[in-house]
């Protein structure tokens, strides 16, 4: 008797199936999936944020900068013929840049949730600290992939903001709330502040009254016509 091969053992028991168990099962597996990999990346994140405030402090303590180069030659060397590409002296460098650009680690523990290690390399070499929280906390609202977040920052977004034209205070105070509440401020998304106060909008705003707004003017601009 022919042995019926794991093909065609699946294909005759395919039919008994039901659509609905199947589609469970993938949903699960698919859950599982996304799940291990964004462990995976916070926890890498994490890790890069370590190694590059434990290199900090070691060259902050010794404040030369010819050992500082020192120490991150030998450390790459040693660490990627155990470790692989990723310790490279550039990423090392990253690394560093990193843990002194983002210094709370709470914050960096917060973004990794949502952003990955090719994020935070494009966030941290911009200048403006405030451009930096701008461009991490709309990537962790908005989930931008890396690709949406380098075509952000090259357009120049937060710079076309009506917030980047406020005092340095209360930029912060609206990033910290877009922070810890999630609170997106009519500064925060639109380009130019005569449209809010062309909708009768100010400081903070809810969807509902955005929409509105809007269909409110639409309306009074249709009467006229």
């Amino acid at each position: 008797m022919k042995k019926e091969t794991g093909k065609q053992v699946a294909k005759t028991y395919n039919k008994s199936i039901s659509g609905d168990l199947i589609g469970d099962i993938r949903r699960l597996i698919e859950i599982a999936r996304h799940n291990v990999a964004v462990t995976v990346n916070a926890g890498l994140t994490i890790l890069y944020w370590q190694i590059g405030d434990r290199i900090r402090q070691d060259i902050l303590k010794e404040k030369r900068a010819e050992y500082g180069e020192e120490i991150i030659s030998t450390l790459s060397i040693q660490l990627t013929v155990e470790y692989g590409k990723g310790f490279s002296r550039r990423n090392l460098f990253n690394m560093i840049r990193f843990a002194e650009v983002f210094s709370d680690k709470k914050i960096v523990h917060a973004l990794s949730a949502q952003l990955t290690w090719t994020h935070f390399r494009e966030i941290i070499y911009l200048d403006d600290s405030l451009q930096r929280d701008f461009y991490a906390e709309m990537c962790r609202i908005e989930r931008w992939n890396t690709r949406t977040l380098k075509s952000k920052i090259q357009s120049m977004l937060y710079e076309r903001t009506a917030v980047s034209k406020k005092p340095e205070k209360l930029i912060k105070q609206e990033i910290a709330a877009l922070r810890q509440e999630d609170t997106l401020t009519p500064d925060l998304v639109f380009r130019d502040p005569y449209f809010l106060d062309f909708l009768g909008l100010k400081d903070t705003f809810s969807e509902k009254d955005l929409e509105s707004s809007i269909l409110r003017e639409m309306e009074s601009f249709i009467l006229e016509l």
